[in-house]
């Protein structure tokens, strides 16, 4: 062992530590190895920062992008949703459901991504069904680390294990040579999660940590709108038909206010926020607010011949993603004091509607349209998110106090769905047709999610997470340095020393235990980094087609399953699945053989190794 090794050796170890202790942060270690690999003299400053230039760098930053057009566009949300209406009850179903769709969508966009999107919303299943949330957070961590061997762009050691194939010489993987094994792996995850669900149940109890902001549930329920609010359809034998909502004046005549209106637009149906000039049509469905307790429910159906629909108190966070609540107050210098909600024209001010008042603790119950604002009431609002927003411009009149949690899953470009769904087929399009590098491809897609607004500049670049760019550009110079230095030759000889005899299945199921074991202390991408030269030399030493090596440290490099800190993917769901570290050992180790097993005997008979 020559000393340009050692120090190559010490610099790695040292790297291993930082990583295992979190200090400093990853990134920051990424940096100092390549300021540091230099001073070795195993290779220049340019080589350190070739990473930068690396096509599969460029690959993963813009598939942040894509994976944030689908959030904006609330195509990952809409997915959500149908998840919820697919499955009812049944919690069998919701988790087949949910991890199938995880798993589909983690191949095309950030498994990172894909957990945070669906999150919230298994959350929102679990409250309104009663089932366990912690019983769901954990078959959607497993189903988001295994997309990542659904495709070549799943997950960053997919790419980066590419990217060594073609560094050695060799013809990279195509789009969807890890789909048959991804999608195998994705089936015995479902049934091991069908079975293993059990052990999380009295172990997790299932409650998801509370936010200290409030919900839109939590105002329907502190304002009492469940009770008030009635839902209707506007046929077209209405008198109502071609009015507008000034003339109709329903708020003095019936107590009645209009606080939103579902129309259909082509194809499509759109939640208005009402204005005083907002004409009334045929076939809309209206959301009314009965403030007054004495109103004459029943007169309103007869006279406007309306056709009452089924409506729950929780409507408001059904159509979360559309439109909004806010609590404002009075400020000081407020012109609105002294003036009732009627007399203040809020709605034709900000296009707000008032449904309800608080002085005090407690909510205003009666006809609060009538009463006297004075400084320092509290109202709540309803409308569009963007108008809520545009309170923050103009604070003289109304102060925004508190805004809900649904707001942080606010689509900024609900409309561009359709456009982001065509951008995302013509990416992978033009990747599995391999006319274009799929760097070209990926960039192609995201241009055009940007000329078609689906993402702006700002998103784009907030989006894409720079932490694990920077820790990939900073590991893999140590690929190259432990190659000129005999490194990889010497690990790679020292396990064939080892096990050389004991066929190719032990080989690879070696190679797949070494790395994933080595994940466990630092990240998938860097374990990816380090054992794709490894692999491939062992396959050289063996005669083998380097082909199923290679695909065996991809796979391995997503079987995070064994701890929380494993994989960011296993991170986020601690929380809200009031986990503990030994859930995840209780359920990852087991698995992680079973994808161990699966894997050893599928690559050899897909990828054959001579």
């Amino acid at each position: 062992m020559n000393t340009d090794l050692l120090l190559v050796l010490a610099l790695l170890f040292a790297a291993v530590v930082m990583f295992v202790i979190n200090r400093p942060r990853m990134d920051a270690v990424a940096l100092i190895m390549i300021v540091v690999l230099p001073f070795t003299g195993v290779i220049t400053m340019g080589e350190a920062l070739a990473g930068f230039s690396d096509p599969n760098i460029v690959l993963i930053a813009a598939l942040f992008v894509m994976g944030e057009g689908l959030v904006r566009t609330g195509v990952a949300q809409r997915l959500g949703d149908w998840l919820a209406v697919k499955a009812g009850n049944s919690e069998t179903r919701l988790l087949i459901l949910l991890m199938l769709a995880v798993g589909i969508l983690g191949s095309v966009m950030s498994s990172t991504g894909v957990i945070a999107i669906f999150i919230p919303v298994a959350i929102r299943i679990a409250q309104s069904t009663g089932m366990s949330a912690s019983r769901l957070m954990m078959p959607m961590s497993v189903a988001a680390l295994i997309s990542g061997m659904m495709t070549l762009v799943g997950t960053a050691p997919n790419l980066v294990v590419n990217s060594e194939l073609i560094r050695q010489g060799f013809e990279g993987f195509h789009f969807f040579s890890m789909t048959p094994f991804g999608s195998i792996i994705l089936v015995f995850g479902i049934l091991y999660m069908l079975f293993a669900r059990r052990w999380l149940a009295s172990s997790s109890g299932g409650e998801s940590k509370v936010s200290r902001r409030p919900t839109l549930l939590d105002w329907v329920q502190e304002y009492k709108l469940a009770a008030r609010e009635q839902r209707v359809r506007v046929p077209n034998r209405s008198p109502l038909v071609g009015k507008t909502i000034r003339e109709l004046d329903l708020r003095n005549e019936l107590g009645v206010s209009i606080i939103a209106i579902d129309r259909r637009f082509q194809s499509s149906r759109k939640l208005l926020s009402p204005t005083p000039n907002t004409e009334i049509q045929a076939d809309d469905i209206l959301f009314i607010d009965f403030f007054r307790g004495d109103s004459p429910v029943g007169s309103l159906w007869d006279k406007y011949a309306l056709e009452m629909l089924p409506l729950t108190g929780e409507y408001f966070t059904d159509r979360s993603q559309e439109i909004g609540m806010a609590e404002v107050m009075l400020g000081a210098n407020s012109e609105l004091a002294d003036k009732t909600i009627t007399e203040s024209h809020i709605r034709t001010r900000f296009g707000l509607t008032v449904i309800g008042l608080r002085r005090g603790k407690d909510a205003y119950e009666g006809n609060f349209l009538a009463e006297k604002l004075q400084v320092g009431d509290t109202l709540l609002v309803l409308g569009t998110w963007k108008q809520i927003q545009s309170l923050q411009t103009d604070a003289s009149r109304l102060v925004i106090l508190n805004l809900p949690v649904e707001l942080d899953q606010m689509l900024p470009a609900p409309d561009k769905a359709p456009h982001a769904i065509a951008c995302l087929l013509l990416m992978v399009g033009l990747m599995i047709s391999g006319i274009i590098p799929n760097v070209q491809a990926a960039l192609i897609a995201c241009l055009l999610m940007g000329a078609l607004r689906c993402v702006d500049f700002e998103s784009a670049y907030r989006c894409i997470h720079w932490k694990s760019l920077i820790l990939i550009v900073g590991m893999l110079p140590f690929s190259l340095a432990l190659q000129r230095t005999g490194g990889v030759d010497l690990a790679a000889e020292a396990l064939m020393a080892t096990i050389g005899y004991a066929g190719p299945h032990v080989v690879l199921g070696s190679v797949f235990l070494i790395t994933a074991m080595l994940g466990l202390f630092i990240s998938n991408t860097a374990t990816a980094v380090l054992m794709a030269p490894i692999a491939l030399a062992i396959a050289n030493d063996m005669g083998a087609s380097p082909y199923p090596f290679a695909m065996i440290v991809a796979l391995a490099a997503s079987t995070a399953f064994m701890t929380p800190i494993s994989s960011p993917v296993n991170t986020l769901v601690v929380v809200p699945g009031n986990y503990k570290f030994g859930d995840f050992v209780k359920i990852g180790v087991p698995f992680s053989f079973i994808v161990m097993l699966v894997s050893v005997i599928l690559v050899p008979l897909l990828l054959p190794l001579y």
